[in-house]
């Protein structure tokens, strides 16, 4: 359950009242006397003695929203009806659909849409492929490709549990960067048969986006993708995640006016996310970085230490540490946590540094309570929208893949990432800057197109000849 009620898991109660002058504001207490947030009322049918009202309110989630309708059952004179949660009717018969670009009016039309006229383009195409770019939906199509083993805060929840989120990805694919992405939920955890699938359906797309997946398999499957296939492969729970952090902490070291060379990072997570946001960070010019997982402090001489954490424990903790996480954050200017839910407390943020930065990134429950980040750092960030700086992927993923198409790109490099994260950094004028506002709104009409442009120029100078 959240700390504050959400509109995530709001409801609208159908009321059969009586019609009383205070009914309105017997209502209005009720709810909020059980920690609901009321968002609207409105009279729907009114008789001479009763009146109908809807009434929409925020709850903390299932069980809270619960306890607010027994609540509402229990003032005289009401009845409930009936309990709508707004978020399963907004997603019954899914988020997507498909429309024609071209009307098909008459015969004419459909001979040229469909048979005969279709096979001239088809053989065009056999003759030029570079041609289904300009000629096909694969100029602008992305699959959205997940096993849903590890969807964010759900974990291994299957490809058919995981297909809400993966539509909400393509419908963020759509609203942002005008992007037309498919989900692809596949029935297999298998390494070499996620990759053949993939490589199948690659001709229909100009871009693969790949989306919950766990690690370590990530890792592989995005590796062998990129070997193999001529179109961009991006991993967003890595690459997006870390351009964002990247984006955020470049602009909360300007408030604090500390430089990234100088500053002392902890990164709590070791795992697709934490991985990439630890490339990313070296790629910008971080020196002092240590990573921690479930198992302490990442290190060398770590008994026991994974061979996937080798990499990690060779590039970073540049002054040995050992220990605990809360151990390393002692003196730390940086907190960035990609982790699990509540793993530190305000009493370490209190002993790191002054001036501290916080970026409890876990969801929907973060690694501390941000509230209580908040009265001992200077910057707090997370991953939720109802907390200043919000560190959302939506930030970055749109206007990278719209850059990505647009080059008619078929690779992605530490370079593109990093212009990416420079550009979405910018989008947050120098007036603009403060301690709560050092990324931009997700609605921000310019970010999308200041990423794109950024990733689209970084991905023309690669594809120059040296």
């Amino acid at each position: 359950m959240s700390s504050a009620p959400s509109v995530s898991s709001s409801i609208t109660a159908r009321l059969h009242v009586e019609a009383r002058p205070t009914v309105v504001s017997e209502l209005t207490t009720a709810i909020e006397g059980a920690g609901g947030l009321v968002t609207g009322i409105d009279v729907t049918a009114s008789g001479h003695e009763r009146i109908t009202v809807d009434v929409t309110c925020a709850t903390r989630g299932d069980q809270h929203a619960e306890e607010i309708v027994a609540t509402l059952e229990t003032l005289p004179g009401v009845v409930v009806d009936r309990v709508s949660d707004r978020t399963f009717l907004l997603h019954l018969g899914g988020k997507l659909r498909i429309e024609s670009k071209v009307p098909i009016r008459n015969r004419d039309d459909l001979s040229m849409i469909y048979t005969p006229g279709v096979a001239r383009v088809c053989e065009a195409i056999a003759r030029r492929p570079e041609d289904a770019r300009r000629l096909t939906i694969k100029r602008n199509t992305v699959a959205v490709v997940t096993d849903g083993t590890a969807v964010l805060g759900l974990g291994d929840i299957g490809p058919l549990a995981s297909l809400p989120v993966m539509e909400g990805k393509a419908a963020l694919f759509k609203r942002f960067a005008d992007i037309d992405a498919f989900p692809i939920a596949l029935d297999t955890t298998d390494v070499e048969e996620i990759v053949r699938t993939v490589k199948a359906i690659a001709p229909v797309f100009a871009g693969i986006n790949l989306e919950d997946i766990s690690a370590p398999r990530c890792f592989e499957i995005e590796r062998r993708l990129r070997d193999e296939l001529d179109i961009p492969v991006f991993h967003d729970d890595q690459h997006g995640t870390a351009i964002v952090a990247l984006a955020a902490l470049m602009n909360a070291l300007r408030v604090v006016e500390k430089e990234l060379r100088a500053v002392r990072i902890v990164l709590s997570g070791a795992g697709a996310a934490g991985t990439a946001i630890l490339k990313l960070l070296l790629a910008a010019g971080a020196g002092d970085v240590v990573v921690a997982d479930i198992d302490g402090v990442v290190h060398v001489e770590r008994p026991g230490l994974a061979e996937s954490l080798r990499w990690t424990a060779e590039h970073t903790n540049p002054r040995g540490l050992s220990g605990t996480l809360k151990d390393a954050m002692v003196g730390a200017d940086v907190f960035i946590g990609v982790s699990a839910p509540n793993v530190i407390d305000g009493d370490d943020v209190a002993r790191m540094a002054e001036g501290a930065i916080v970026f409890a990134m876990a969801n929907p429950a973060p690694e501390i309570d941000p509230v209580e980040a908040a009265k001992h750092a200077a910057i707090v960030g997370t991953g939720r929208s109802d907390f200043a700086n919000q560190i959302n992927n939506v930030l970055a993923f749109p206007g990278v893949f719209r850059g990505l198409l647009d080059a008619q790109s078929s690779r992605i490099t530490d370079e593109l990432l990093l212009a990416a994260a420079q550009a979405l950094a910018s989008t947050v004028k120098p007036e603009e800057l403060n301690p709560t506002y050092i990324v931009p709104s997700v609605f921000n009409p310019d970010v999308t197109t200041v990423v794109a442009e950024a990733v689209a120029a970084a991905a023309r100078a690669d594809a120059e000849p040296t």
